[in-house]
Formats: structure tokens, sequence, C-alpha cells
């Protein structure tokens, strides 16, 4: 245990990284030190794993009076320890969110005290982490960098020439101890998917030396996804009408795109949140620009990501558009009755020609259709489309993107296995843990 001013200094240190790593779990406190109690409670009948709790601070605030910076503040009564992380999300220099995992049985009610002290633990456990790392003259990758930018029309690689790429992996990675993905930071602007058989992070290591090839499988999993001209997994998209044509379906990417501005947000223990900003998208290249802003997060425990979409300026009549490549899989389910509504794949459909299981999952309310871009004549290709509404002024509109891969869990190896997954995962989505 650190006391006093060393806290301070390793407090001090972790918020300049955006993240405080406290230890959650029994243990002394200093009678003196201020503390509350809160209840955490699991309305469905089914036990539930690895919830996200937020805290805001404006609700800590209330009860335990106005937090600093540099304060550890310790939670107690769990009957496992985790790590607790506290996140600036809108980068003023001051956290909003406390953030911590959570294990429930059924319908329990866990009770956590909450306490300012003057000691820290640092956790030793990592659960997410969001990396970008530039190519540096000697073939080496730089430092994982804070934020990054790439301008209008940045060509994709082409290994016929180079054997690394300008930016490792092609662009920013991101992964838990369950999965991982990529983005591709150029004209393409495509995710993809890294099927993990380890919890280990492997971000930073994974495509570093050209000779060990991401796309065969390792110990610690692979490159599973082919991707083309789909919108891989998740990639977005707008439909916007235009007169005396059917709807064109406009992807974000291309020479119209304009640069890409990558801004890391927070980079767990907990949780791994970034943001890609497109200022500058000339849609229907007629000079119109649209400001489209995207905040992915990825926390322990889970088989997706979640993405928050927001757009300034967009075209009359848009939509947003997200989807799940169809290049090998041979049906979509669809189920948009209930709440939520998921899109859903099955098939042997990875690069190692094993099970596969993908998904898009987002509110009702949001939800447009469903549909299926075609397999030729068109700039987005073999992809089962997500039509959502767009959000209002200020607002954004949020989906989940699941990769659920047979060599991560035997659970997956069948398409019932996925689907009860699903299902589990989608009552929880409508059913938050209450706070009080």
């Amino acid at each position: 245990m650190v006391g006093g001013w060393a806290a301070k200094k390793m407090l001090m240190k972790g918020f300049q990284k955006g993240v405080f790593m406290l230890l959650l779990g029994c243990g002394s406190m200093n009678a003196s030190a201020q503390q509350i109690i809160i209840q955490l409670k699991n309305q469905l009948p089914v036990a539930r794993k690895n919830e996200l709790i937020e805290l805001d601070r404006s609700f800590l605030e209330k009860r335990l009076g106005k937090l600093s910076e540099d304060v550890p503040l310790e939670i107690i009564g769990r009957k496992a320890p985790g790590a607790v992380q506290f996140d600036d999300l809108d980068g003023d220099g001051k956290w909003e969110k406390a953030v911590l995992l959570c294990d429930f049985k059924a319908r329990e009610t866990v009770k956590l005290k909450l306490a300012l002290t003057g000691d820290i633990v640092v956790s030793a456990g990592v659960l997410a982490h969001v990396r970008q790392r530039r190519k540096r003259y000697d073939d080496s990758f730089g430092k994982d960098l804070l934020a990054d930018t790439v301008p209008a029309g940045q060509p994709n690689t082409d290994f016929t020439k180079v054997k690394l790429p300008p930016f490792l992996t092609e662009g920013p990675g991101w992964e838990n101890d369950k999965v991982g993905f990529r983005i591709y930071m150029d004209v393409r602007n495509i995710k993809d998917i890294w099927g993990k058989t380890t919890s280990a992070m492997m971000m930073d290591t994974v495509g570093v030396d050209p000779s060990n090839v991401y796309h065969h499988l390792a110990p610690w999993g692979m490159d599973i996804l082919a991707v083309g001209k789909s919108l891989g997994a998740g990639s977005l998209a707008l439909s916007v009408p235009v007169a005396g044509k059917a709807d064109t379906l406009v992807r974000l990417g291309g020479i119209h795109m304009g640069k890409i501005i990558y801004r890391r947000i927070a980079d767990g223990p907990v949780r791994a949140v970034f943001q890609m900003q497109y200022p500058a998208w000339n849609v229907l290249g007629n000079g119109k620009l649209t400001s489209l802003t995207e905040q992915i997060s990825i926390w322990g425990g889970q088989y997706f990501y979640e993405s928050k979409v927001s757009l300034k300026n967009a075209p009359p009549g848009a939509r947003l558009v997200t989807g799940i490549v169809n290049l090998k899989s041979k049906k979509a389910v669809r189920d948009s009755i209930s709440n939520p509504s998921v899109l859903y794949t099955f098939d042997q459909q990875s690069e190692n020609n094993d099970n596969l299981g993908m998904a898009v999952m987002l509110k009702k309310t949001d939800l447009i259709a469903f549909g299926q871009a075609p397999n030729a004549g068109s700039d987005i290709l073999n992809t089962y489309t997500v039509k959502m509404k767009l959000p209002a002024a200020k607002q954004s509109v949020s989906f989940r993107y699941y990769a659920a891969w047979e060599h991560s869990d035997p659970a997956f190896s069948a398409e019932g296995g996925f689907k009860k997954f699903l299902g589990n995962q989608a009552k929880a989505y409508n059913s938050p843990i209450l706070i009080k």
C-alpha cells in the first residue's frame, strides 16, 4: 500500500494518462474517512458478469462533497477485487465518470462502501486497451499517441512495395480480454476484427514483425475477418435521398471523406475510449460539408464494442447506416420486434474457416430498417445493413457490434449458443443496473 504524498504522485501520473487505477475489495479504512454506501440492483432473474457501472462525479459529490483530482476514492465491499477507473471524457482536465465492473447473481443487490482515504493500491490487471502508433524511419513503431491526424485522401498501404504500413496494423486498434478490433486509418476506413484466444493485451505487439503474419492462427489468435468493399465490422455510411433516384448509400471513406482525427480518451484498465472525427466529409461531392464524430468504447469481459455517433450539417433526409460483412455468410437473422433490435449472422465465416457470430444491437426507437447492399455495381458491397435515425443536435445514436469466435469460447461453436448469448445480452441491454 502506498500512502500520503507518494500516493498523490501516483494518482497525478495516472490522471495525466486519463485514468486512475485502484483496487476494489475489502480492506481497512481510516476511521475518519468520509464514506457513503451505494446499492447496485440487478433486476433480472439471471446472473450477469462484467456489468459496466458508471458513477457520475456529480452523483458522488452530492454525497461526499467536492472531489479533487488527486484524492483516492476507495471502494469496499466487493466479493472479488477489481479496478476502478476515473475518466475525463471531455478533455477538460477533470474526470466526469468513475467506472468499474461488477458481477451479479440473479436479482442480486450489491452494496458498495465508498470512502475518501489517504491510501491507494494500484491494480495490476488491464482488461481494455486502445492504441495508435506510427512507423518510424527505421521500420520500428513509435510510442502510443494521444492524438493523430491523417490528411484527406490518405492511401491504403501497398504491401507489394513496403513490408509495414505507416501505422501499426494500419490504424487504431482496441481490445479487451475477449476480442479486439481495428480501423483502417485511410480512404478505406473499414473496421476489422481480431479473434483472441488469450486475455492478455496484444495490440502493441501484433503487426510489429512482418514475418509473423497475423492472418494465420497464432497462440494469441488472428485477424479473423475478410472485409473487401463491405462495411466490415460496423463501419459507417449515410443513406441520402437524391432527386429522381433511389436513395444513395455513401461510405464514410474515399476521396470525399476529408481528414481523419484520432483522439484517445481513456486507456484502461477497466475500459478504453477513443474518438474518430471526420470534420469535412463532402458526402455528395457538392462542396457541402458534414462533420461526423464517432466515440468508441470497449470494456472488460464483453464481446462487443459500443459506438456513439453524432453529426453536424448532414444532407437533408439522410440516415445513418452501419452493417455486417456478408462475404461468407448464407443468411442474416433480423429481430426488429423486441427492444433492443438485433441483426446477426452466424456461419463458418472467419478467415480460418471456422464459426464466427457477428451482430449489431441497438435501441428499437433508433432503428429504421434492416437491408442489404448489392454484391456488385456499388461502392459498398456484400453487407447486411442497419439504417438508423440521425441523432438530434448535440445528441448521439449508439449501437453495439458483437464478434463471437468459436476459438474464443466453445459456446460460440454452434448457432444455438450464439443465439442464447445474444438473448441474454438483449435482456441486460434492456434492463440496466439500478444505482441508488
